[in-house]
């Protein structure tokens, strides 16, 4: 369909066309701003816009009610009946859904439902892009190269069903990488931010910070695989907590498939997990990381579902004070469980209390390492949570307070679960960026967490 067709009409023609009984509608309008950049000098750059029309319809019938889902991308007007026919007949032909719930209803219209969608364009770099050239001057000054990216998305989704909802929301996510080699390419450091309009990272500290690293790493030291006391920065703090969120399942839990299953039955609900006073939660509204108030689900899955869309959002403590309180749930699952509704929000905060920043923290250090970040990051074990992966850009020894060289990276074995139970010390949260899952969800603020035993299981030859 034209793009001239307001997203909100598209989903109005949509819910018209459809003979079901029951129809949801999304609409996301979809722009992305992006620079590329290597060895000092931008690359590539560009603006991109698109539109995906998703139609779930939903048939009730003796058995239950079943739901078909269909999504498309630039969908003209002469494809639009056809695609809402698609949805209802992949529902007829589908068995009951086994998450069918009422659609959600009374919930207030959006102020800005009929409104234009809001879009991102080359400005959002406006003040960005002179610091990266004056970035890119002193590297070369100081013989470093830099490359990296950065990218801006703004999507407006617009949410309509049967049931008389129409909501919108309106998601920019930005996100910075950049990366430091040396000459020989032998030394590599990284540094990532999320934003959310470029106004607030600044690439000559990332730099300076950047350039302080590959100092570092012109001593070189290589360490055996074993436990060590470990620095993890808050990007890499997130990267296992974000995981971790993923895997909490309600339903696996009480199932026993999972890492809060509880032994002999139940879940670990009311469970100590940490003796620090650790809270892990997510607010669709905390400031700078503001996400959806509302369900938007395009699928159902094992913690989500298409019937629960437009279902409000409200701050939910998945661990308060070192103690499991809430586990991911659907209504349906809500239901199997008999746990409070607990849908995903797209954000997640550690908040710990503590005060130090990481370079504090690396200064009370007798000897230990500091991290990077983390990368390929794999399942192991379900039932503890096991990860395995790798070190990258970056493990430095510490001795006495300072850093003395960089060292070898690793493969690491460790479950996040079991090292809340076993951090010594969290610092200030920040917001940072999860760089291995960095493409799905970049709305996070952590601490810096102290682990007194890490485990590196084994050397790694990367840089």
């Amino acid at each position: 369909m034209s793009r001239t067709t307001a997203p909100h009409e598209v989903v109005e023609r949509a819910l018209a066309l459809s003979r079901s009984d029951g129809c949801v509608v999304i609409a996301d309008e979809e722009s992305t701003a992006n620079l590329r950049w290597a060895g000092n000098a931008l690359t590539t750059n560009g603006v991109t816009r698109g539109r995906t029309l998703t139609v779930i319809a939903t048939v009730n019938g003796a058995q239950g009610t079943a739901s078909g889902v269909v999504s498309r991308g630039a969908v003209t007007a002469e494809e639009l009946e056809p695609l809402v026919r698609a949805a209802e007949a992949v529902a007829r032909d589908a068995g009951p859904a086994e998450d069918a719930q009422p659609l959600v209803e009374g919930a207030p219209a959006s102020a800005a439902f009929t409104e234009a969608p809001a879009e991102t364009s080359s400005e959002v770099f406006a003040a960005f892009a002179p610091a990266l050239g004056e970035a890119f001057a002193r590297a070369r000054a100081g013989s470093r190269e830099l490359y990296g990216f950065a990218r801006h998305e703004m999507v407006s989704s617009y949410l309509g069903t049967s049931s008389g909802l129409r909501l919108r929301h309106d998601q920019p996510t930005g996100t910075l990488e950049l990366n430091a080699k040396s000459p020989d390419r032998t030394r590599s450091a990284w540094a990532g931010r999320a934003t959310r309009d470029f106004r607030d990272v600044d690439p000559a500290s990332m730099d300076a910070d950047l350039a302080q690293r590959l100092a570092w790493a012109e001593r070189r030291v290589d360490l055996p695989a074993g436990r060590y006391e470990t620095l993890l920065p808050p990007s890499a703090v997130a990267d296992l907590l974000v995981y971790q969120l993923w895997s909490s399942s309600a339903r696996d839990a009480v199932e026993g498939r999972n890492v809060f299953s509880k032994p002999g039955g139940g879940t670990r609900i009311g469970e100590k997990l940490s003796e620090l006073p650790l809270t892990l939660r997510s607010d669709p509204r905390e400031p700078g990381l503001e996400a959806a108030p509302f369900v938007l689900a395009h699928a159902s899955g094992d913690d989500t579902s298409v019937f629960d869309n437009g279902l409000p959002l409200a701050p939910t403590d998945w661990m308060r004070d070192g103690e499991l309180t809430r586990l991911l749930t659907s209504r349906h699952t809500a239901g199997l469980t008999r746990l409070p509704v607990a849908p995903g929000i797209d954000n997640l905060i550690l908040d710990a209390g503590g005060t130090r920043s990481l370079e504090e923290m690396t200064a009370n250090t007798e000897r230990g390492l500091l991290l990077t970040c983390l990368w390929y990051i794999r399942e192991v074990d379900p039932a503890t949570l096991l990860l395995t992966g790798l070190t990258r850009d970056g493990v430095y020894l510490v001795e006495n307070g300072e850093v003395t060289g960089a060292v070898n990276n690793f493969r690491f074995n460790e479950s996040p679960v079991s090292l809340l139970s076993r951090a010594s010390e969290a610092g200030r949260t920040e917001r940072t960026l999860p760089r291995e899952w960095s493409d799905w969800f970049t709305r996070s603020a952590m601490p810096a967490l102290r682990v007194p035993d890490f485990n590196m299981s084994s050397v790694s030859r990367g840089v």
